[in-house]
């Protein structure tokens, strides 16, 4: 009888074991939120742009569209095109690092080859969460800045929030007060843009 009841204590304990599972990590999670809008395009609209520019601002007035596309491999990498009017140069490039995400920015001319300043970004430090991911600019991009003039570009932190089918947003910071954000309606699914530049399909 003892043993019988032991069997079953056994089993009962196995059984719970097997049912609990560790919740994905903040960069698995925001991943597979960003996977589910996979093949869709949304609308946006710049909500701050600081301090303001002495020469023409290239967002104005142009129809700002994002299509998370790229998703072949969704808890790997998700490749976000960001389209300005017919500027189609620009995509984000989110992919999983052992400790956490990295992004990208990948800028290619319209015939396909690559922008003097291209694929620069930085990984996160911190886990995050599955709604926001901060990315301080790395080694790599702060030497290509440095080579191409780009100083004010040397602090940069982007960071990407996500509220699941509701908002999208981008944001561009630095500690000398430049702030720069664009938000995406996920609410309203747009038709699905051309591709970016560079693209093979």
């Amino acid at each position: 009888m003892k043993a019988h009841l032991a069997a079953v204590l056994l089993v009962f304990a196995a059984s719970g074991c097997a049912s609990t599972s560790e919740p994905p990590a903040p960069a698995d999670a925001f991943l597979a939120a960003l996977a589910a809008h996979c093949g869709q395009a949304y609308g946006g609209r710049i909500v701050a742009n600081q301090p303001a520019s002495a020469t023409p601002d290239p967002f104005e007035g142009k129809a700002l569209v994002m299509h998370v596309r790229g998703c072949a491999q969704p808890g790997h990498e998700i490749r976000v095109p960001f389209h300005v009017g017919e500027d189609r140069s620009r995509t984000w490039v989110l992919s999983r690092t052992a400790s956490g995400l990295r992004l990208k920015h990948d800028h290619r001319h319209a015939d396909g080859s690559p922008d003097a300043v291209t694929l620069y970004g930085g990984d996160t430090l911190t886990p995050g969460s599955a709604s926001k991911q901060e990315f301080p600019v790395d080694a790599e991009s702060v030497e290509m800045f440095r080579r191409e003039g780009l100083t004010a570009s040397l602090r940069n932190t982007w960071t990407i929030e996500l509220q699941p089918g509701q908002t999208f947003a981008y944001q561009l910071g630095r500690p000398d007060g430049r702030l720069f954000r664009v938000e995406f309606d996920l609410t309203r699914p747009l038709p699905t843009p051309l591709p970016p530049w560079g693209a093979e399909d």
